[in-house]
Parts: structure tokens; C-alpha cells; sequence
């Protein structure tokens, strides 16, 4: 099944790029036409002689085989937006900002909200939880970007305590160092913030909905007339239970890593794989986007697979034979 998703994935990612009535190489000469010294009447020349080195001139069904194979191969050939580099060597660029931000922001706020939304739905007269609660929901309906900007204007503007933009300073050089990784760390924080605070609040909503279901079932019942200790009710019988939705929907969050931090990067001028992505789109960069969404695709399948061999070791109802 991760085969089939993964191949009927990439083949709607060959050819919907494909429906906008523009040529690619067309688009950047005459971009360039604009800013530098290409002959315009050259274009057309130069658009034909482009075309066949991306094999563009060839038949489309051709140019599928040719991209099935590419992608089986993990070779996402040369950039047409950036020749003559590599949409790999593109990709391996910005994947690690990207990375390193989603995923980090993606589990502590699935932690913290899965635990927030857990104890908001057990504990429902805490009167700390009754005030924290609607603060946190009220953020989840903030977009990203739009905290990302408050954040821009009271902490680095106002405050001056973190830089605006980038993911490093103007002037610095990417080596590993302490010093390096202290810098990267201070440009990162306030993207991470939006992030965080928007998803907690998401999460802490879907938890908090399971655990007042589980509270209802006839084994919460049974397990409270037996005597067992809150504790042991609260992680063994009401999280352990409301939890596989909600690893589920982790899954499928860490598919869309890529396209959820488009506008967080693009907001704090961030150096990662949603920026590169939106460049590619807006230039019809085939190679870039076919390599972009292709790794986002094989992202989502194997979470998917990754979730279905957990789920039994979350839920024994899940395991075969029994």
C-alpha cells in the first residue's frame, strides 16, 4: 500500500504543475530579459534549446516514464529557476531549517497540548485549568503568521531581544560552532513561538474532546469500582485510550511540515524548504516541485506505515490475532 500511495502521489504531482498554460524556461529568460542583458529576441531560441536539455520537447507521456524513473532513483535533476544546480543539492540546503524547526515545535506542542487538553478533560473543576484552557484555545485560532508578526513587533522591534529576520546573521558564516549554534538558535526562537503557541491549543482541543468520551465507557467504570489509583486511571486507562486519534493526526501533521512553515519562513525571512517551494511555484520550477512534494509524499506514507506498526503497541485491540 506505501508503494501504490507513494506512486499515484507522484504521478498527480507530474501532472498538475502541468495544467498552468505557461512554459517554465520561457517564464525565467524573460525574467532575466527584464534584469540583465538577454536579447529578447533570443528567447524563443533559447526556450527551444532549454526545453530539449530538461526534455520538455518530448512527448508527455515519455516525460512520465522519464520522471517515474527519476524519482525511484531519488535523482530530482538540475533546477530550471537555478541552473545549473541540483534540486537535490537545493533540497539538502534547506531541509535541515525546515526540520529542525517543524519537528521540534511539532512535538513539544503535541506534548504539551495532549497533555493540557488530557488533564482539562479529567480534571474539570481545577480552577487553574478553567483560566489557562480558553487562553490556549483562543490562540489555536490565530494563524501562524499573524502571531509571528506580533512577536516581530514586541520582541524584536520593541524589546530588541530577538533578531527580525534570517535564520543567521548578515555577516556570518555556517560552520559548527557553539557560537554558530547560539546564533542560529536566537533567529529561530521567535518562528518556534508562533508555531507553538498557535498549535498547543489544537491539540489540547482534540485531546481534551477523547478524554470526555473515554470517561463514559463501561471499562473506566469497571476500572474505577475496582479501586485503582487516580493516577493509574488517568495515564493507563483515559490517556492510553484517547491517545490513538491523536497519534494519528501526529502522523499526518509531520506530512505537512513543508507547507505549514511556508508563511512562518516567508513572515521571518527563514531559510527553509516552505520558502523554496513557493519560489518554485511561483516560476513553474518542474524539477524543484516534482523534488519538493515528492519528499513530502514519501513523508506521509512512511508516518502512516510508522503509525500502523505502533498502533498495537498503543492499543492491544489492534494487535492480529487477538
Amino acid at each position: 500500500m506505501v508503494v501504490a500511495v507513494v506512486w499515484a502521489a507522484a504521478t498527480l504531482n507530474f501532472f498538475i504543475p502541468r495544467i498552468a498554460p505557461k512554459n517554465p524556461i520561457a517564464e525565467k529568460l524573460t525574467q532575466l530579459a527584464g534584469t540583465s542583458g538577454v536579447d529578447p529576441t533570443k528567447i524563443q531560441e533559447m526556450s527551444q534549446a532549454f526545453g530539449a536539455r530538461f526534455g520538455l520537447d518530448q512527448p508527455l507521456l515519455t516525460q512520465y516514464f522519464r520522471y517515474i524513473g527519476d524519482m525511484a532513483r531519488f535523482d530530482f535533476g538540475q533546477s530550471i529557476t537555478k541552473y545549473p544546480a541540483r534540486v537535490s543539492d537545493l533540497i539538502g540546503e534547506a531541509l535541515p531549517w525546515t526540520l529542525g524547526l517543524m519537528i521540534t515545535t511539532t512535538l513539544l506542542a503535541f506534548l504539551i497540548g495532549t497533555l493540557l487538553g488530557a488533564a482539562a478533560g479529567w480534571y474539570r473543576n481545577s480552577k487553574l485549568l478553567s483560566v489557562v484552557s480558553p487562553i490556549i484555545m483562543v490562540f489555536s485560532a490565530i494563524p501562524f503568521y499573524l502571531l509571528g508578526l506580533v512577536l516581530i513587533y514586541i520582541f524584536a522591534s520593541r524589546l530588541g531581544w530577538f533578531p527580525v529576520s534570517g535564520g543567521y546573521g548578515l555577516t556570518s558564516v555556517p560552520e559548527w560552532s557553539w557560537d554558530f549554534a547560539i546564533e542560529v538558535l536566537q533567529h529561530a526562537t521567535l518562528p518556534a513561538l508562533s508555531i507553538l503557541i498557535a498549535s498547543v491549543g489544537t491539540w489540547a482541543i482534540g485531546m481534551r474532546g477523547m478524554m470526555v468520551t473515554v470517561q463514559g465507557e463501561d471499562y473506566m467504570t469497571f476500572a474505577e469500582a475496582k479501586g485503582l489509583k487516580p493516577s493509574r486511571l488517568f495515564y493507563r486507562y483515559g490517556m492510553r485510550n484517547a491517545l490513538l486519534p491523536q497519534v494519528t493526526a501526529l502522523a499526518l501533521y509531520f506530512g505537512q511540515i513543508v507547507t505549514g512553515a511556508v508563511l512562518v519562513e516567508i513572515v521571518f525571512a527563514y531559510p527553509g524548504l516552505g520558502s523554496l517551494l513557493l519560489d518554485s511555484i511561483k516560476l513553474f520550477d518542474f524539477p524543484t516541485i516534482y523534488g519538493i512534494v515528492f519528499i513530502l509524499t514519501l513523508t506521509v506514507a512512511l508516518s502512516m506505515l510508522l503509525v500502523d506498526l505502533l498502533y498495537p503497541l498503543l492499543d492491544p485491540r489492534a494487535r492480529a490475532g487477538r
